[in-house]
């Protein structure tokens, strides 16, 4: 992205806060969402350092003197993608920056997305410049288990700034796209997929026991695939299961309560048949795409379907998600946009890539909302953010102005 010159309150230079970040810096918007509390119209954000420092209404926040300014129509929290795979798939659709699916076997748990994350890659740039500050980015639906999944701030100092958590999520898929396609190499069938999946549990489960045992030559080899699936096992990260169609999800809550792990759904375009047995397992959704082509296993999804996980009580939260063409990735500003003109209330959508998200993954306390103490990371509009005709003038991550237009 071309840089181009910051209008502040004071003429602060772009340059000048691309490089080091701000003492102080106070965001004015006629009108605030918190998300977490009331709307102020007006309102401000004053941030020190990486944080935010205090929310109010204007008069009622003590800014000092000299202070750099921010204004706008309206200020958000930086939006939380829940799911997407950016900055692993690259921006170009070729084989050399498309990281996100390794076809070698059907299950490689231990495929890192941290070895494989691009800060540098013009699509981190791209959904930032349109207000999404936080991405749960990694291994892309498409094999049994793909890989692991990390979060980020979309930031691109560098790859260590960035990282949020390293290791978020084990990603696996249930329905077509664990399929091999080819009779002689599995899996060939769901029923196959998930025999795969629970035998590779049974394994991790004896491996992890095996490692415990006080004779250390007793002790079997390290084995990545195992270790990764007995992090599962042992719940210190949840697996993250891409289904589609009902018998899918019913299948994956049958493997969660069977090796008590814990899970979080993706996709779900069968949703509407499911909702009560989502809802006693009390595992939350990270759902396909509102505007998501309806066809194959995703032929049932809705553009209400989002309103009725709401009215159903089920967490979730949007998501980008994967796309095979250029430029890779939805956005989830429109996805949420799409989804409050189809039943869901502006706060119940705006929610749902910010503060709903979040929840999801375990990073309410620092991101998602507009709160003392939270990550400084707004995103600025020039009006209502789920209009078409709005544009995103500024985006603050972690208390840098990374982000802006002319005024």
């Amino acid at each position: 992205m071309k840089l181009r010159t910051l209008l502040l309150v004071g003429l602060v230079s772009w340059a000048g806060w691309s490089r080091v970040m701000a003492a102080d810096l106070a965001v004015f918007g006629d009108v605030v969402h918190t998300v977490s509390g009331e709307s102020l119209a007006p309102g401000v954000v004053l941030i020190r350092g990486s944080k935010i420092a205090a929310v109010g209404r204007p008069g009622s926040v003590a800014i000092p003197t000299g202070t750099p300014e921010l204004r706008a129509k309206v200020v958000t929290p930086g939006l939380v993608d829940a799911h997407s795979v950016v900055g692993v798939s690259g921006m170009l659709n070729q084989s050399h920056d498309q990281e996100q699916l390794e076809k070698s076997a059907p299950i490689q748990p231990e495929l890192r997305a941290i070895d494989a994350f691009n800060p540098q890659d013009e699509l981190v740039a791209f959904v930032r410049s349109l207000g999404v500050t936080t991405l749960h980015t990694g291994h892309a639906p498409g094999a049994l288990v793909s890989g692991q999944t990390m979060v980020v701030k979309t930031h691109p100092e560098s790859l260590d700034q960035a990282v949020v958590l390293p290791w978020a999520m084990v990603a696996a898929t249930l329905g077509d796209g664990s399929l091999s396609g080819k009779s002689d190499k599995p899996p060939g069938t769901r029923a196959k997929s998930v025999a795969l999946l629970r035998a590779e549990f049974v394994k991790a489960s004896e491996y992890a026991r095996k490692r415990e045992v006080p004779e250390i030559d007793k002790r079997p080899a390290r084995d990545l695939k195992l270790e990764a699936l007995a992090k599962v096992l042992d719940r210190s990260v949840p697996l993250l299961v891409t289904v589609h169609r009902h018998q899918d999800v019913l299948a994956a809550l049958r493997l969660a309560e069977e090796f008590k792990i814990r899970l979080v759904l993706d996709g779900v375009s069968d949703a509407p048949l499911v909702l009560e047995d989502v809802q006693r397992s009390g595992f939350p959704i990270l759902l396909h795409p509102s505007m998501w082509r309806p066809f194959n296993e995703a032929q049932n999804l809705s553009l209400e379907t989002a309103a009725r996980v709401q009215a159903a009580g089920i967490p979730f939260a949007l998501q980008s998600g994967f796309e095979g063409y250029v430029p890779k990735t939805r956005i989830v500003l429109f996805e949420a946009a799409v989804a409050a003109a189809n039943g869901l209330s502006f706060q119940q959508a705006l929610s749902s890539v910010t503060l709903g998200a979040a929840r999801i993954l375990g990073l309410a306390d620092r991101v998602g909302s507009l709160e003392t103490g939270k990550d400084a990371d707004l995103a600025l509009y020039d009006g209502d953010p789920f209009e078409y005709t709005t544009h995103c003038v500024g985006v603050v991550v972690n208390g840098v102005v990374t982000d802006s237009v002319p005024r």
